[in-house]
C-alpha cells in the first residue's frame, strides 16, 4: 500500500491546490473549509487504508512503515505513546487512535498535551435488567426436566411427589377434623373450647408432610421459646413471607402448642385447608371488608388474653422478588393492645423450595430451609411504631443479602 498511499497523496494536495485557488476565503463554506483542509483529507485517506488492511487481513506493518502514515501522525502523539510503551500489534487499534486524532482536528483541538482516555482502563458493565417473576418461571421450566407449566401454575415430578402425598395425608386430616367438628357441635362448645384437637391435627399433618418429603426446616434459637412458654404466656409469632412454605415452616419452629394463623379469607376456597382452617379457629380476614378487619382485630386480641399463640405476616402478602416487603400495623395493634410480646421470626430459603408460580415445592427443603427465631420483645411501655421499627430490624437481621430490602 506504499505506492498507493503516496499517489494518494498526490491526489490530495493537487486536490487541495485546486480548490484553494477556486474558492473565495470569505465566502468559504463548512464544506468547502472540510475539503480544502489537508489535514482532514489526509487523515481521512489513512482511516480508509486502514479499513482495507484489516479487512483483507494483511499484515499492518506495510501499512505503518509507509510514507502516509508517518504524515499522519504527529510527533507528541509518537512521544506519547513511546512512553506508555505500548507497540501497535494491529491495524484496527491504529485505525481507532487515528480516527480520534480525527475527530480532534474537526472539532478544532489541536492541543499537543489533550491526554486520551487509557484504552486498559475498565469500565463498568451496563446495569442488567432485573427479571420478573414470570421470567424466572419460565427460565426455570425450560432447566428442570420434566418440568410442567400449566394454566393453574407449574410443577415438577417432586412437586408431583409432594401434592399426592399431601392430598392422602389431607384426606385423612379432613377426615378427623371432620369428626372432631361433629363433637364440638353435639357438645356446643363446651368441649375444647380453644379448639386445641384441630390444631394437634393439623400439626400431625404437616410434620409426617415435611418429614417424608425431606423439607422440615433447621430451627435456630429455639431455645428462647422455653422460657416464654413455661411462663404460659401467649406470643404474636411474626414472620416474612415469600412463600406458601413459610407457613409449614412457622409451624414447625412454634411446636406442639395452640396457635391461630392470621390469614386472608381466601384460603377457605382451598380444598380440605379452607374446612380445616375455619373448624381450628384460625383468624380469616376479608381486605376488601372493613368490617372483617375489625372482627379481625377483635378476635386475635381475645385468642392472645386466652392464651393462644397468633402467627401472621406483617406484609399482607407474599413477596415475589423475595425481598422483604413493608409491614402493616395490624399485628402491632393486636400485640399492644392485648399486652402480649412479640416473637420475631426470620424464614430463609423458602423462595427457593417453592417459588412464585409454582404448585408445589420444586425440591426438597433440605439443606436450604431454614428459620431463626429471635429474642422477644416486650410490647409494654412501646408504642406501635416502635414495635414495628424494632420486629422489622430483628427480622431483617437474620435474613441472608437476597432477602433483605432494598435501600431507597
Amino acid at each position: 500500500f506504499a505506492p498507493l498511499a503516496c499517489t494518494t497523496r498526490s491526489i490530495v494536495s493537487s486536490s487541495t491546490t485546486a480548490t484553494s485557488t477556486h474558492c473565495r476565503p470569505h465566502k468559504r463554506t463548512p464544506l468547502a473549509a472540510l475539503c480544502t483542509d489537508r489535514g482532514i483529507m489526509t487523515r481521512f485517506v489513512s482511516v480508509t487504508l486502514a479499513a482495507v488492511c484489516a479487512l483483507s487481513q494483511t499484515n499492518a506493518y506495510a501499512y505503518i512503515n509507509s510514507p502516509l502514515h508517518a504524515t499522519c501522525t504527529s510527533r507528541e502523539h509518537h512521544q506519547q505513546r513511546h512512553r506508555r510503551g505500548r507497540v501497535v500489534r494491529s491495524s484496527r487499534l491504529h485505525m481507532s487512535s487515528v480516527s480520534v486524532g480525527l475527530g480532534d482536528n474537526v472539532m478544532g483541538n489541536n492541543d499537543s498535551n489533550n491526554q486520551h482516555s487509557d484504552p486498559n482502563e475498565l469500565v463498568s458493565p451496563p446495569p442488567t435488567k432485573t427479571l420478573s417473576w414470570k421470567d424466572k418461571l419460565d427460565q426455570e421450566v425450560s432447566s428442570r426436566p420434566f418440568a410442567v407449566k400449566t394454566k393453574l401454575g407449574a410443577f415438577n415430578p417432586f412437586g408431583l411427589y409432594y401434592g399426592m402425598l399431601s392430598i392422602f395425608l389431607g384426606i385423612i386430616w379432613y377426615t378427623a377434623t371432620m369428626t372432631y367438628a361433629l363433637v364440638h357441635y353435639l357438645s356446643r362448645g363446651k368441649i375444647d373450647r380453644n379448639r386445641r384437637v384441630p390444631i394437634f391435627l393439623g400439626h400431625v399433618w404437616g410434620w409426617i408432610n415435611l418429614r417424608l418429603t425431606r423439607s422440615y426446616p433447621v430451627i435456630e434459637n429455639r431455645e428462647v421459646l422455653d422460657k416464654l412458654y413455661n411462663d404460659n404466656r401467649a406470643a404474636m409469632f411474626v414472620a416474612n413471607h415469600n412463600s406458601w412454605m413459610d407457613i409449614p415452616f412457622l409451624g414447625a419452629s412454634i411446636g406442639w402448642r395452640n396457635y391461630k394463623m392470621v390469614a386472608k379469607q381466601e384460603l377457605t376456597k382451598v380444598p380440605i385447608l379452607g374446612a380445616c382452617m375455619t373448624i381450628a379457629g384460625h383468624v380469616l380476614l376479608s381486605r376488601k371488608d372493613r368490617r372483617s378487619q375489625l372482627n379481625t382485630l377483635k378476635t386475635g386480641i381475645d385468642w392472645l388474653k386466652r392464651g393462644v399463640h397468633l402467627c401472621t405476616f406483617p406484609e399482607g402478602t407474599r413477596s415475589k422478588s423475595g425481598r422483604l416487603l413493608k409491614f402493616k400495623n395490624g399485628a402491632f395493634k393486636m400485640a399492644y393492645k392485648a399486652g402480649a410480646p412479640i416473637v420475631p421470626v426470620s424464614i430463609v430459603g423458602s423462595g427457593i423450595v417453592m417459588p412464585p408460580g409454582w404448585i408445589f415445592p420444586i425440591r426438597p427443603a433440605r439443606g436450604v430451609g431454614k428459620v431463626i427465631i429471635h429474642e422477644p420483645i416486650e410490647s409494654t411501655g412501646k408504642t406501635e411504631d416502635e414495635l414495628a421499627t424494632q420486629v422489622r430490624d430483628a427480622i431483617i437481621s437474620g435474613l441472608p443479602e437476597e432477602q433483605r430490602p432494598l435501600v431507597a
